[in-house]
């Protein structure tokens, strides 16, 4: 795997909102972007907890993960992720979102086209109130890319989107072109490289 970030707070705040979280495990990598409801410092103090727990307790289903961090978020302002776990073994992508974090798989055809599936996102804010879960299995085919983005991105982040460059300029590129301006932002951009046999 090869990933890169790019981020920006809420202007005139200390500290983002928005957080990620980048976790190898035994069985693959989590990948996760977490975005503390509203701004500032509560939002992100809520985003804190949930990326160490996500971090913590990486190599557990993302189902499992979402209910943890319910658990922990309770009595803070709550947050909204998507989270994407990719099975190295498996060669597989397991994604489930609660909330408004946008994520798209692009799978590279050739060398100038892609074709995007979007992750499932539920309406719901974790500490506060949990749609009904369900995560979904995508097949990973070498350098296929994964892009999450928080509401700070405007939605059209992937359309006419180039993903065969190099992730931090893809990364930089989605932040610079569609962040609003009026909330923090963060853009994670994740390369599926393949498994060596």
């Amino acid at each position: 795997m090869s990933w890169a970030v790019a981020e920006a707070p809420f202007p005139n705040e200390r500290e983002s909102g928005d957080r990620y979280v980048v976790q190898p495990s035994a069985d693959g990598v989590l990948f996760a972007a977490v975005d503390g409801t509203g701004h500032g410092t509560a939002a992100a103090a809520a985003a804190r907890i949930a990326a160490a727990t996500l971090e913590a307790f990486a190599g557990e289903s993302p189902i499992a993960l979402i209910l943890r961090c319910h658990e922990e978020l309770r009595g803070t302002r709550g947050a909204v992720m998507t989270l994407a776990f990719v099975h190295l073994r498996d060669r597989t992508l397991t994604w489930l979102g609660v909330g408004n974090v946008e994520a798209v798989l692009f799978h590279t055809d050739d060398e100038d086209s892609a074709t995007a599936e979007r992750t499932l996102v539920r309406a719901g804010v974790i500490g506060y109130r949990l749609p009904a879960l369900r995560a979904e299995v995508i097949p990973l085919k070498p350098f296929d890319t994964l892009v999450m983005a928080t509401d700070g991105i405007t939605p059209d982040f992937a359309d006419r989107l180039a993903v065969g460059g190099d992730p931090q300029r893809i990364a930089d590129h989605i932040l610079a072109k569609h962040w609003k301006g009026t909330d923090d932002a963060l853009v994670l951009v994740a390369r599926y490289l393949g498994v060596p046999l």
